[in-house]
């Protein structure tokens, strides 16, 4: 496929098809990394983390146990 960096606002844009998006598994919104090389630009599209409670939660080492903090007097309406 070829395409052609064009003007677009202050900046300039490339246009991608559908189907390139679709077959690099991306899509309108998606985050990228941007990766520029000799003569070359690479996108990797960011992907986020999925996390599951019950593996955070068993990761907590036994035996903790939380401090109570104080964060000072309340603030506006913050008293309850």
């Amino acid at each position: 496929m070829v395409s052609k960096v064009q003007k677009w606002g202050d900046g300039q844009g490339l246009k991608l098809p559908k189907e390139v998006l679709d077959r690099a598994h991306m899509a309108v919104g998606d985050s990228l990394e941007v990766l520029v090389g000799d003569g070359e630009i690479v996108l990797k599209k960011i992907t986020k983390p999925k996390y599951d409670l019950a593996e955070l939660v068993a990761r907590i080492p036994k035996g903790y146990r939380p401090e109570e903090v104080d964060s000072g007097p309340p603030v506006g309406r913050e008293d309850w």
